[in-house]
Protein backbone atom coordinates (compact mmCIF):
# COMPACT_ATOMS: atom_id res chain seq x y z
CA UNK A 1 0.00 0.00 0.00
CA UNK A 2 2.53 2.58 1.00
CA UNK A 3 4.62 1.04 -2.18
CA UNK A 4 1.20 2.38 -4.26
CA UNK A 5 0.78 5.31 -2.60
CA UNK A 6 4.60 6.67 -3.19
CA UNK A 7 4.08 6.06 -7.28
CA UNK A 8 1.23 7.90 -7.17
CA UNK A 9 2.93 10.44 -5.50
CA UNK A 10 5.85 10.55 -8.16
CA UNK A 11 4.31 10.05 -11.04
CA UNK A 12 1.63 13.18 -10.16
CA UNK A 13 4.88 15.40 -9.21
CA UNK A 14 6.22 14.35 -12.28
CA UNK A 15 3.80 15.61 -14.75
CA UNK A 16 3.08 18.48 -12.01
CA UNK A 17 7.32 19.34 -12.72
CA UNK A 18 6.64 18.91 -16.50
CA UNK A 19 3.77 21.32 -16.46
CA UNK A 20 6.31 24.07 -14.58
CA UNK A 21 9.16 23.08 -17.16
CA UNK A 22 6.46 23.65 -19.67
CA UNK A 23 5.14 27.18 -18.41
CA UNK A 24 8.81 28.28 -17.81
CA UNK A 25 9.59 27.69 -21.37
CA UNK A 26 6.38 29.07 -22.41
CA UNK A 27 7.73 32.34 -20.24
CA UNK A 28 10.92 32.14 -21.66
CA UNK A 29 9.77 32.37 -25.19
CA UNK A 30 7.15 35.29 -24.31
CA UNK A 31 9.32 37.47 -22.37
CA UNK A 32 11.50 37.56 -25.38
CA UNK A 33 8.72 39.59 -26.74
CA UNK A 34 9.88 42.68 -25.26
CA UNK A 35 13.49 42.48 -26.90
CA UNK A 36 12.35 41.74 -30.05
CA UNK A 37 10.07 45.50 -29.95
CA UNK A 38 12.81 47.32 -28.53
CA UNK A 39 14.94 45.93 -31.25
CA UNK A 40 12.50 45.99 -33.73
CA UNK A 41 12.95 42.38 -34.70
CA UNK A 42 9.90 41.55 -36.27
CA UNK A 43 10.81 38.39 -37.73
CA UNK A 44 12.63 37.40 -34.86
CA UNK A 45 8.67 37.71 -33.10
CA UNK A 46 7.18 35.57 -35.68
CA UNK A 47 9.78 32.86 -35.05
CA UNK A 48 8.78 32.63 -31.34
CA UNK A 49 5.40 32.49 -32.75
CA UNK A 50 5.87 29.38 -33.73
CA UNK A 51 8.29 27.64 -31.34
CA UNK A 52 5.77 28.82 -28.62
CA UNK A 53 2.70 27.16 -30.54
CA UNK A 54 4.85 23.71 -31.17
CA UNK A 55 5.53 24.00 -27.49
CA UNK A 56 2.71 22.45 -25.59
CA UNK A 57 2.66 19.09 -28.16
CA UNK A 58 6.55 18.74 -27.41
CA UNK A 59 6.06 18.78 -23.77
CA UNK A 60 3.18 16.75 -23.61
CA UNK A 61 4.84 13.83 -25.75
CA UNK A 62 7.95 14.27 -23.49
CA UNK A 63 5.53 13.34 -20.76
CA UNK A 64 4.03 10.39 -21.89
CA UNK A 65 7.28 9.32 -23.00
CA UNK A 66 8.57 9.47 -19.17
CA UNK A 67 5.38 8.05 -17.61
CA UNK A 68 5.48 4.93 -20.33
CA UNK A 69 8.84 4.19 -19.36
CA UNK A 70 8.18 4.48 -15.41
CA UNK A 71 4.95 2.67 -15.04
CA UNK A 72 5.83 0.52 -17.46
CA UNK A 73 3.32 -2.24 -17.72
CA UNK A 74 0.89 -0.21 -15.61
CA UNK A 75 1.03 2.82 -17.53
CA UNK A 76 -2.35 1.96 -18.95
CA UNK A 77 -3.85 0.79 -15.49
CA UNK A 78 -7.26 2.76 -15.04
CA UNK A 79 -7.57 2.60 -11.62
CA UNK A 80 -3.98 3.81 -11.35
CA UNK A 81 -4.74 6.62 -13.29
CA UNK A 82 -7.85 7.35 -11.63
CA UNK A 83 -5.58 7.79 -7.88
CA UNK A 84 -3.06 10.00 -9.75
CA UNK A 85 -6.06 12.57 -10.92
CA UNK A 86 -7.34 12.33 -7.35
CA UNK A 87 -4.04 12.62 -5.47
CA UNK A 88 -2.95 15.36 -8.08
CA UNK A 89 -6.14 17.71 -8.07
CA UNK A 90 -6.11 17.81 -4.05
CA UNK A 91 -2.93 19.39 -4.06
CA UNK A 92 -3.70 21.80 -6.74
CA UNK A 93 -6.96 22.87 -5.33
CA UNK A 94 -7.71 27.08 -5.21
CA UNK A 95 -4.81 27.81 -6.91
CA UNK A 96 -4.42 30.37 -9.10
CA UNK A 97 -4.10 28.91 -12.92
CA UNK A 98 -4.30 25.54 -11.79
CA UNK A 99 -6.84 25.03 -14.82
CA UNK A 100 -3.92 24.91 -16.91
CA UNK A 101 -2.40 22.00 -14.81
CA UNK A 102 -5.70 20.35 -15.18
CA UNK A 103 -5.69 20.77 -18.58
CA UNK A 104 -1.63 19.41 -19.07
CA UNK A 105 -2.76 16.39 -16.67
CA UNK A 106 -5.69 15.61 -19.36
CA UNK A 107 -3.58 16.35 -22.46
CA UNK A 108 -1.02 13.68 -21.35
CA UNK A 109 -4.02 11.06 -20.20
CA UNK A 110 -6.21 11.66 -23.55
CA UNK A 111 -2.63 10.40 -24.96
CA UNK A 112 -2.04 7.25 -22.84
CA UNK A 113 -5.66 6.16 -23.45
CA UNK A 114 -6.08 7.35 -26.85
CA UNK A 115 -9.44 8.82 -24.88
CA UNK A 116 -12.90 9.13 -27.03
CA UNK A 117 -14.99 11.55 -25.93
CA UNK A 118 -14.69 11.72 -22.32
CA UNK A 119 -13.61 9.45 -19.15
CA UNK A 120 -14.25 11.56 -16.35
CA UNK A 121 -11.94 8.71 -13.88
CA UNK A 122 -8.53 9.99 -15.69
CA UNK A 123 -9.17 13.34 -16.38
CA UNK A 124 -9.98 16.36 -14.84
CA UNK A 125 -14.08 17.19 -15.93
CA UNK A 126 -14.25 20.28 -14.42
CA UNK A 127 -16.41 23.98 -14.56
CA UNK A 128 -14.87 27.07 -15.90
CA UNK A 129 -10.92 27.57 -14.50
CA UNK A 130 -10.86 29.57 -11.84
CA UNK A 131 -13.64 28.10 -9.62
CA UNK A 132 -12.69 28.27 -6.17
CA UNK A 133 -11.20 31.53 -5.85
CA UNK A 134 -11.57 35.23 -6.91
CA UNK A 135 -10.09 35.22 -10.44
CA UNK A 136 -9.87 38.78 -10.80
CA UNK A 137 -8.07 39.04 -6.90
CA UNK A 138 -5.04 36.92 -8.43
CA UNK A 139 -4.46 39.51 -11.10
CA UNK A 140 -1.93 42.31 -10.59
CA UNK A 141 -3.59 45.95 -11.48
CA UNK A 142 -1.63 49.06 -11.29
CA UNK A 143 -4.54 51.87 -9.94
CA UNK A 144 -4.20 55.14 -11.24
CA UNK A 145 -6.61 57.25 -9.00
CA UNK A 146 -8.13 60.55 -10.77
CA UNK A 147 -7.22 63.70 -8.50
CA UNK A 148 -8.12 66.05 -12.23
CA UNK A 149 -5.35 65.76 -14.36
CA UNK A 150 -5.23 63.24 -17.27
CA UNK A 151 -1.42 64.36 -18.36
CA UNK A 152 -0.45 63.57 -15.29
CA UNK A 153 -1.94 60.61 -14.65
CA UNK A 154 -0.48 59.26 -18.06
CA UNK A 155 2.92 60.53 -17.48
CA UNK A 156 3.17 58.65 -13.93
CA UNK A 157 1.79 55.36 -16.33
CA UNK A 158 4.37 56.31 -18.76
CA UNK A 159 7.11 56.26 -16.22
CA UNK A 160 6.21 52.98 -14.37
CA UNK A 161 5.55 51.08 -17.68
CA UNK A 162 8.71 52.51 -20.07
CA UNK A 163 11.12 50.10 -21.88
CA UNK A 164 14.81 50.37 -22.84
CA UNK A 165 14.25 52.68 -25.36
CA UNK A 166 13.24 56.03 -24.51
CA UNK A 167 9.94 57.05 -25.38
CA UNK A 168 10.09 60.34 -27.97
CA UNK A 169 8.20 62.54 -26.03
CA UNK A 170 6.69 61.85 -22.73
CA UNK A 171 5.03 64.94 -22.59
CA UNK A 172 3.41 64.94 -25.61
CA UNK A 173 2.35 61.31 -25.42
CA UNK A 174 0.54 62.11 -22.60
CA UNK A 175 -1.02 64.96 -23.78
CA UNK A 176 -2.18 63.25 -26.90
CA UNK A 177 -3.66 60.36 -24.57
CA UNK A 178 -5.21 63.25 -22.79
CA UNK A 179 -7.10 64.48 -25.49
CA UNK A 180 -8.33 61.32 -27.46
CA UNK A 181 -9.73 60.72 -23.74
CA UNK A 182 -11.89 63.85 -23.24
CA UNK A 183 -12.72 63.88 -26.95
CA UNK A 184 -14.20 60.43 -26.24
CA UNK A 185 -15.77 61.05 -23.29
CA UNK A 186 -17.45 64.39 -24.32
CA UNK A 187 -18.94 62.22 -26.65
CA UNK A 188 -19.91 58.82 -24.90
CA UNK A 189 -19.13 59.49 -21.96
CA UNK A 190 -20.66 62.27 -20.85
CA UNK A 191 -23.55 61.37 -17.76
CA UNK A 192 -21.87 58.66 -15.90
CA UNK A 193 -20.04 60.88 -13.43
CA UNK A 194 -16.52 62.26 -12.72
CA UNK A 195 -13.61 59.98 -13.57
CA UNK A 196 -12.43 58.21 -10.48
CA UNK A 197 -9.43 55.77 -11.61
CA UNK A 198 -7.31 53.98 -14.22
CA UNK A 199 -7.08 50.13 -13.71
CA UNK A 200 -3.86 48.51 -15.94
CA UNK A 201 -2.84 45.18 -15.96
CA UNK A 202 0.60 45.08 -14.92
CA UNK A 203 2.06 43.53 -18.18
CA UNK A 204 2.71 44.69 -21.63
CA UNK A 205 0.83 42.63 -24.49
CA UNK A 206 2.83 42.23 -27.92
CA UNK A 207 1.54 41.81 -31.20
CA UNK A 208 3.57 41.81 -34.51
CA UNK A 209 5.24 45.54 -34.39
CA UNK A 210 2.87 46.86 -31.44
CA UNK A 211 2.67 47.10 -27.93
CA UNK A 212 0.28 47.33 -25.73
CA UNK A 213 -1.29 48.32 -22.09
CA UNK A 214 -4.72 46.93 -21.29
CA UNK A 215 -6.79 48.46 -18.76
CA UNK A 216 -10.05 50.36 -18.04
CA UNK A 217 -11.33 53.91 -17.04
CA UNK A 218 -13.82 53.26 -13.74
CA UNK A 219 -16.44 56.12 -13.15
CA UNK A 220 -19.00 56.88 -10.65
CA UNK A 221 -21.72 55.12 -12.56
CA UNK A 222 -19.67 53.11 -16.04
CA UNK A 223 -16.32 51.01 -16.17
CA UNK A 224 -15.45 51.71 -19.92
CA UNK A 225 -11.81 49.79 -21.79
CA UNK A 226 -9.29 51.51 -22.51
CA UNK A 227 -5.82 50.27 -24.88
CA UNK A 228 -2.61 52.10 -25.18
CA UNK A 229 -1.12 51.17 -28.57
CA UNK A 230 2.94 51.73 -28.78
CA UNK A 231 5.05 51.58 -31.47
CA UNK A 232 8.90 51.57 -31.91
CA UNK A 233 9.14 53.50 -34.93
CA UNK A 234 13.18 53.60 -34.44
CA UNK A 235 13.76 56.98 -33.41
CA UNK A 236 11.87 56.20 -29.32
CA UNK A 237 8.58 54.66 -28.29
CA UNK A 238 5.09 56.66 -29.21
CA UNK A 239 1.69 56.69 -28.42
CA UNK A 240 0.51 55.80 -31.64
CA UNK A 241 -4.01 54.74 -30.74
CA UNK A 242 -5.89 55.77 -27.83
CA UNK A 243 -8.87 52.72 -28.29
CA UNK A 244 -11.81 52.84 -25.34
CA UNK A 245 -15.05 51.43 -27.26
CA UNK A 246 -15.71 48.06 -27.13
CA UNK A 247 -15.70 47.55 -30.43
CA UNK A 248 -12.04 48.90 -31.43
CA UNK A 249 -10.68 46.73 -27.80
CA UNK A 250 -12.54 43.49 -28.89
CA UNK A 251 -10.99 43.71 -32.24
CA UNK A 252 -7.46 43.49 -30.52
CA UNK A 253 -8.56 40.36 -29.55
CA UNK A 254 -10.41 39.07 -32.52
CA UNK A 255 -10.03 35.06 -33.22
CA UNK A 256 -8.90 36.65 -36.41
CA UNK A 257 -5.28 37.57 -35.27
CA UNK A 258 -2.21 36.73 -34.04
CA UNK A 259 -1.64 35.17 -30.17
CA UNK A 260 -0.32 38.12 -28.03
CA UNK A 261 3.13 37.66 -25.83
CA UNK A 262 1.75 38.71 -22.67
CA UNK A 263 3.35 37.98 -19.13
CA UNK A 264 0.92 38.74 -16.02
CA UNK A 265 1.15 37.40 -12.72
CA UNK A 266 -2.52 35.52 -13.35
CA UNK A 267 -3.52 34.32 -16.93
CA UNK A 268 -7.28 33.12 -15.64
CA UNK A 269 -7.23 36.72 -13.79
CA UNK A 270 -6.42 38.32 -17.13
CA UNK A 271 -8.97 36.26 -19.37
CA UNK A 272 -11.82 37.33 -15.93
CA UNK A 273 -10.43 41.00 -16.88
CA UNK A 274 -11.38 41.02 -20.57
CA UNK A 275 -14.15 39.51 -20.27
CA UNK A 276 -15.46 41.98 -17.69
CA UNK A 277 -14.94 45.40 -19.96
CA UNK A 278 -15.55 42.77 -23.01
CA UNK A 279 -18.87 40.67 -22.36
CA UNK A 280 -19.52 40.09 -25.88
CA UNK A 281 -16.36 38.33 -26.02
CA UNK A 282 -16.13 34.01 -25.19
CA UNK A 283 -14.08 33.70 -22.76
CA UNK A 284 -12.63 30.39 -24.73
CA UNK A 285 -11.05 32.81 -27.05
CA UNK A 286 -9.57 35.26 -24.66
CA UNK A 287 -7.97 31.99 -23.34
CA UNK A 288 -6.52 31.33 -27.09
CA UNK A 289 -5.48 34.74 -28.09
CA UNK A 290 -3.53 34.44 -24.83
CA UNK A 291 -1.21 32.32 -26.47
CA UNK A 292 -2.84 29.43 -24.20
CA UNK A 293 -4.17 27.35 -26.85
CA UNK A 294 -5.28 24.38 -25.21
CA UNK A 295 -6.95 25.88 -22.44
CA UNK A 296 -8.88 27.53 -25.36
CA UNK A 297 -9.90 24.12 -26.65
CA UNK A 298 -10.62 22.82 -23.10
CA UNK A 299 -13.19 25.92 -22.62
CA UNK A 300 -14.62 25.97 -25.85
CA UNK A 301 -15.09 22.07 -25.81
CA UNK A 302 -16.57 22.91 -22.17
CA UNK A 303 -18.79 25.66 -22.81
CA UNK A 304 -20.18 24.09 -26.03
CA UNK A 305 -21.26 20.61 -24.15
CA UNK A 306 -23.02 22.99 -21.87
CA UNK A 307 -24.81 24.18 -24.83
CA UNK A 308 -25.47 21.24 -26.11
CA UNK A 309 -27.54 20.09 -22.63
CA UNK A 310 -29.68 22.59 -23.00
CA UNK A 311 -31.29 22.58 -26.50
CA UNK A 312 -32.65 20.20 -28.78
CA UNK A 313 -31.96 21.66 -32.16
CA UNK A 314 -30.11 19.16 -34.82
CA UNK A 315 -26.72 19.57 -36.76
CA UNK A 316 -26.85 20.61 -39.95
CA UNK A 317 -25.02 21.49 -43.04
CA UNK A 318 -23.35 25.12 -42.68
CA UNK A 319 -24.83 27.78 -45.14
CA UNK A 320 -22.87 28.20 -48.06
CA UNK A 321 -21.48 26.16 -51.51
CA UNK A 322 -20.73 22.67 -50.83
CA UNK A 323 -16.73 22.08 -50.64
CA UNK A 324 -14.86 19.54 -52.26
CA UNK A 325 -12.56 18.98 -49.73
CA UNK A 326 -13.97 20.11 -46.39
CA UNK A 327 -17.83 18.80 -44.82
CA UNK A 328 -19.12 21.73 -43.13
CA UNK A 329 -21.64 21.42 -40.54
CA UNK A 330 -22.95 23.54 -37.84
CA UNK A 331 -25.81 23.73 -35.19
CA UNK A 332 -27.95 26.49 -35.77
CA UNK A 333 -28.33 27.83 -32.14
CA UNK A 334 -24.46 28.18 -31.82
CA UNK A 335 -21.77 29.76 -33.63
CA UNK A 336 -19.44 27.66 -34.62
CA UNK A 337 -18.92 25.64 -37.65
CA UNK A 338 -17.25 22.30 -37.83
CA UNK A 339 -15.06 20.90 -40.43
CA UNK A 340 -14.52 17.23 -41.40
CA UNK A 341 -11.84 16.14 -44.58
CA UNK A 342 -13.75 14.25 -47.09
CA UNK A 343 -12.28 10.72 -47.76
CA UNK A 344 -12.10 11.59 -51.58
CA UNK A 345 -11.75 15.28 -53.10
CA UNK A 346 -13.56 16.75 -55.74
CA UNK A 347 -11.92 17.41 -59.19
CA UNK A 348 -9.80 19.53 -60.01
CA UNK A 349 -8.60 18.99 -56.55
CA UNK A 350 -5.05 17.50 -56.46
CA UNK A 351 -4.21 17.48 -53.07
CA UNK A 352 -4.20 14.59 -50.51
CA UNK A 353 -5.32 14.48 -46.70
CA UNK A 354 -1.89 15.37 -45.19
CA UNK A 355 -1.59 18.13 -47.73
CA UNK A 356 -4.99 19.60 -45.98
CA UNK A 357 -3.60 19.11 -42.75
CA UNK A 358 -0.15 20.77 -43.04
CA UNK A 359 -1.84 23.75 -44.69
CA UNK A 360 -4.00 24.24 -41.11
CA UNK A 361 -0.72 23.92 -39.46
CA UNK A 362 0.89 26.67 -41.38
CA UNK A 363 -1.85 29.07 -40.64
CA UNK A 364 -2.31 28.24 -37.03
CA UNK A 365 1.88 29.65 -36.69
CA UNK A 366 1.58 32.57 -39.08
CA UNK A 367 0.26 36.12 -38.62
CA UNK A 368 -3.33 36.11 -39.65
CA UNK A 369 -3.53 40.01 -39.92
CA UNK A 370 -7.08 39.84 -38.87
CA UNK A 371 -8.16 38.41 -42.09
CA UNK A 372 -7.49 34.46 -41.28
CA UNK A 373 -9.97 32.63 -38.73
CA UNK A 374 -8.38 30.51 -35.95
CA UNK A 375 -9.04 27.13 -36.57
CA UNK A 376 -9.02 24.72 -33.65
CA UNK A 377 -7.86 21.08 -34.24
CA UNK A 378 -9.81 18.44 -31.83
CA UNK A 379 -9.47 14.83 -31.74
CA UNK A 380 -11.69 11.86 -30.50
CA UNK A 381 -14.97 13.88 -30.05
CA UNK A 382 -18.16 12.46 -29.35
CA UNK A 383 -21.58 14.12 -30.06
CA UNK A 384 -25.05 12.84 -29.19
CA UNK A 385 -26.31 10.59 -32.40
CA UNK A 386 -29.88 11.94 -32.42
CA UNK A 387 -28.69 15.56 -32.86
CA UNK A 388 -27.46 15.21 -36.74
CA UNK A 389 -30.01 15.47 -39.40
CA UNK A 390 -30.58 12.59 -41.45
CA UNK A 391 -29.32 14.36 -44.66
CA UNK A 392 -26.00 15.63 -42.81
CA UNK A 393 -25.35 12.23 -41.10
CA UNK A 394 -26.18 9.53 -44.06
CA UNK A 395 -23.58 12.15 -46.27
CA UNK A 396 -20.61 12.10 -42.93
CA UNK A 397 -21.11 8.24 -43.34
CA UNK A 398 -20.86 8.72 -46.98
CA UNK A 399 -18.35 11.02 -47.36
CA UNK A 400 -15.40 11.05 -44.07
CA UNK A 401 -16.21 6.66 -43.60
CA UNK A 402 -12.07 7.13 -42.00
CA UNK A 403 -12.81 9.54 -40.08
CA UNK A 404 -16.60 9.30 -38.77
CA UNK A 405 -18.45 6.33 -37.07
CA UNK A 406 -21.51 5.43 -35.25
CA UNK A 407 -20.75 3.82 -31.56
CA UNK A 408 -23.76 3.11 -29.60
CA UNK A 409 -25.51 6.71 -29.31
CA UNK A 410 -22.88 8.21 -30.49
CA UNK A 411 -20.98 9.76 -33.26
CA UNK A 412 -17.28 9.82 -32.77
CA UNK A 413 -15.36 12.28 -34.51
CA UNK A 414 -11.97 11.11 -34.85
CA UNK A 415 -10.58 14.30 -36.53
CA UNK A 416 -12.60 18.08 -36.74
CA UNK A 417 -11.28 21.47 -37.19
CA UNK A 418 -13.85 23.63 -35.25
CA UNK A 419 -13.88 27.33 -36.01
CA UNK A 420 -16.31 30.67 -35.52
CA UNK A 421 -18.84 30.86 -37.55
CA UNK A 422 -19.33 33.61 -40.53
CA UNK A 423 -21.66 34.22 -43.37
CA UNK A 424 -20.43 33.28 -46.75
CA UNK A 425 -19.21 36.35 -48.69
CA UNK A 426 -21.01 34.79 -51.80
CA UNK A 427 -24.55 34.50 -50.14
CA UNK A 428 -23.94 37.65 -48.05
CA UNK A 429 -23.94 39.65 -51.76
CA UNK A 430 -27.34 38.28 -52.33
CA UNK A 431 -28.46 39.61 -49.29
CA UNK A 432 -27.76 43.25 -48.66
CA UNK A 433 -28.54 46.26 -50.15
CA UNK A 434 -25.79 47.99 -52.51
CA UNK A 435 -24.30 50.18 -50.45
CA UNK A 436 -23.14 47.32 -47.83
CA UNK A 437 -22.34 45.02 -51.24
CA UNK A 438 -20.07 47.19 -52.14
CA UNK A 439 -18.34 48.03 -48.71
CA UNK A 440 -18.11 44.14 -48.99
CA UNK A 441 -16.33 44.11 -52.28
CA UNK A 442 -13.63 46.46 -51.11
CA UNK A 443 -12.46 44.78 -48.10
CA UNK A 444 -12.65 42.12 -49.80
CA UNK A 445 -9.68 43.34 -52.09
CA UNK A 446 -8.21 44.84 -49.12
CA UNK A 447 -8.48 41.44 -47.73
CA UNK A 448 -6.25 39.86 -50.25
CA UNK A 449 -3.61 42.84 -49.86
CA UNK A 450 -3.34 41.94 -46.32
CA UNK A 451 -2.64 38.57 -46.32
CA UNK A 452 0.05 39.24 -49.33
CA UNK A 453 1.47 41.34 -47.13
CA UNK A 454 2.23 38.79 -44.39
CA UNK A 455 2.99 36.21 -47.24
CA UNK A 456 0.05 34.60 -47.39
CA UNK A 457 -1.94 33.56 -50.98
CA UNK A 458 -5.43 32.17 -50.33
CA UNK A 459 -4.54 30.03 -54.14
CA UNK A 460 -8.43 30.03 -54.28
CA UNK A 461 -10.07 33.62 -54.31
CA UNK A 462 -13.48 32.40 -55.28
CA UNK A 463 -15.85 34.44 -52.87
CA UNK A 464 -17.78 31.43 -51.53
CA UNK A 465 -14.14 31.02 -49.70
CA UNK A 466 -14.54 34.27 -47.62
CA UNK A 467 -17.31 35.16 -45.02
CA UNK A 468 -18.24 38.24 -43.48
CA UNK A 469 -17.70 38.73 -39.57
CA UNK A 470 -20.44 39.98 -36.64
CA UNK A 471 -18.68 43.28 -37.54
CA UNK A 472 -18.74 42.91 -41.15
CA UNK A 473 -15.27 42.50 -41.75
CA UNK A 474 -14.39 40.16 -44.91
CA UNK A 475 -11.95 37.39 -43.62
CA UNK A 476 -10.93 34.03 -45.16
CA UNK A 477 -11.72 30.68 -43.90
CA UNK A 478 -10.66 27.88 -46.70
CA UNK A 479 -7.32 27.01 -45.99
CA UNK A 480 -6.70 23.53 -48.10
CA UNK A 481 -5.44 25.54 -51.14
CA UNK A 482 -2.90 28.32 -48.80
CA UNK A 483 0.38 29.46 -50.20
CA UNK A 484 3.05 31.57 -49.19
CA UNK A 485 3.64 34.42 -51.70
CA UNK A 486 7.17 33.58 -51.48
CA UNK A 487 6.97 30.03 -52.72
CA UNK A 488 4.46 31.19 -55.97
CA UNK A 489 5.67 31.89 -59.28
CA UNK A 490 3.52 34.65 -60.75
CA UNK A 491 3.46 34.79 -64.18
CA UNK A 492 1.22 36.91 -67.00
CA UNK A 493 -0.93 35.43 -68.84
CA UNK A 494 0.90 34.29 -72.20
CA UNK A 495 -0.34 35.19 -75.41
CA UNK A 496 -1.36 32.74 -78.22
CA UNK A 497 1.05 31.93 -80.47
CA UNK A 498 -1.54 30.11 -83.37
CA UNK A 499 -5.07 29.16 -83.43
CA UNK A 500 -4.68 26.33 -81.75
CA UNK A 501 -2.88 28.14 -78.60
CA UNK A 502 -6.22 30.19 -78.52
CA UNK A 503 -8.58 27.20 -78.22
CA UNK A 504 -6.09 26.22 -75.08
CA UNK A 505 -6.40 28.08 -71.76
CA UNK A 506 -3.62 30.29 -70.78
CA UNK A 507 -3.19 29.13 -66.97
CA UNK A 508 -4.88 28.47 -63.88
CA UNK A 509 -6.90 30.76 -62.26
CA UNK A 510 -5.61 29.42 -58.78
CA UNK A 511 -2.57 28.02 -58.03
CA UNK A 512 -1.21 24.81 -59.08
CA UNK A 513 0.99 21.89 -58.12
CA UNK A 514 3.91 23.92 -59.96
CA UNK A 515 3.19 27.00 -58.22
CA UNK A 516 2.40 29.03 -61.17
CA UNK A 517 -0.12 31.84 -60.69
CA UNK A 518 -1.86 34.22 -63.17
CA UNK A 519 -3.45 37.25 -61.64
CA UNK A 520 -5.07 38.31 -64.51
CA UNK A 521 -7.14 35.37 -64.69
CA UNK A 522 -8.81 35.67 -61.13
CA UNK A 523 -11.56 38.40 -62.49
CA UNK A 524 -12.85 35.52 -64.52
CA UNK A 525 -13.67 33.30 -61.57
CA UNK A 526 -15.40 36.14 -59.68
CA UNK A 527 -19.27 35.25 -59.37
CA UNK A 528 -20.46 39.53 -58.81
CA UNK A 529 -22.49 41.40 -61.03
CA UNK A 530 -20.69 43.93 -63.28
CA UNK A 531 -21.20 46.95 -61.11
CA UNK A 532 -19.30 45.33 -58.23
CA UNK A 533 -16.73 43.98 -60.82
CA UNK A 534 -15.96 47.61 -62.00
CA UNK A 535 -15.91 48.67 -58.36
CA UNK A 536 -13.13 46.10 -57.34
CA UNK A 537 -10.95 46.58 -60.28
CA UNK A 538 -11.40 50.62 -59.48
CA UNK A 539 -10.06 49.99 -56.27
CA UNK A 540 -8.18 46.69 -56.37
CA UNK A 541 -7.14 46.42 -60.07
CA UNK A 542 -3.44 46.11 -59.25
CA UNK A 543 -3.91 42.16 -57.60
CA UNK A 544 -5.04 41.66 -60.98
CA UNK A 545 -1.53 41.95 -62.31
CA UNK A 546 1.59 40.14 -62.19
CA UNK A 547 3.62 42.39 -61.30
CA UNK A 548 2.10 43.50 -58.07
CA UNK A 549 2.23 40.13 -56.77
CA UNK A 550 6.18 40.12 -57.88
CA UNK A 551 6.77 42.83 -56.18
CA UNK A 552 5.10 42.02 -53.05
CA UNK A 553 6.83 38.48 -53.00
CA UNK A 554 10.44 40.45 -53.54
CA UNK A 555 10.09 42.39 -50.47
CA UNK A 556 9.31 38.94 -48.89
CA UNK A 557 12.04 36.87 -50.09
CA UNK A 558 14.41 40.25 -49.39
CA UNK A 559 13.79 39.98 -45.60
CA UNK A 560 11.19 42.66 -45.13
CA UNK A 561 8.11 42.38 -42.93
CA UNK A 562 5.33 44.38 -43.46
CA UNK A 563 2.89 44.79 -40.85
CA UNK A 564 -1.18 44.99 -40.73
CA UNK A 565 -2.28 47.68 -38.06
CA UNK A 566 -5.37 46.05 -36.22
CA UNK A 567 -6.96 49.58 -35.61
CA UNK A 568 -7.36 53.26 -37.09
CA UNK A 569 -4.54 55.56 -36.17
CA UNK A 570 -6.05 59.22 -35.41
CA UNK A 571 -3.69 62.24 -36.39
CA UNK A 572 -1.48 62.51 -33.25
CA UNK A 573 -0.96 65.97 -31.83
CA UNK A 574 2.75 64.50 -30.78
CA UNK A 575 3.73 63.73 -34.43
CA UNK A 576 1.64 66.00 -35.81
CA UNK A 577 1.03 63.84 -39.19
CA UNK A 578 -1.81 63.02 -40.43
CA UNK A 579 -3.82 59.90 -39.39
CA UNK A 580 -3.58 56.94 -41.82
CA UNK A 581 -6.44 54.08 -41.74
CA UNK A 582 -5.03 50.63 -40.53
CA UNK A 583 -6.95 47.66 -41.18
CA UNK A 584 -9.33 47.73 -38.06
CA UNK A 585 -9.70 43.98 -37.09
Amino acid sequence: MAHQKQLIARCAQRIYDGFRRYNESFSRITHRARRRFEERDWAGHQQDIVERVDLYEKSVTLMVNALRQDLGARVDEHALWNDMRRYYGERLKNVPDAGFMQTFFNSISRRIFNTIGIDAQVEFVSAAPGEGYAALEALTLKPYPYWGSLEAIFMEILKDFRFKIPYQDAAAAAGYISAEIRDYARIHLDGFGDFLRFDFIDSFFYQSARSYLVGRLIQQQQTTPIVLALMNAGEGIEVDAVLMSEEEVSNLFSYTRSYYFADPRSVIGTVHFLHSILPGKPIDELYTVLGRLRQGKTERYRIFAQHLENTNDKFVHAAGDTGLVMLVFTLPSYNLVFKIIRDRFGFPKAIGREDVIEKYRLVSKHDRAGRLIDTQEFRNLEMPLHRFSAELLDELLDETASTVRIEGDKLVLDHVYIERRVRPLNLYLREVKRFDAEQAILDYGQAIKDLAQTNIFPGDLLLKNFGLTRDRRVVFYDYDEVALVSECRFRALPQPQDDEDRLRPAGSWSYINDKDVFPEEFLKFLAMGAELRELFVKAHGELLTAEYWRSIKERHQAGEVSLVIPYYRAPSPAKGEPGALGAVG
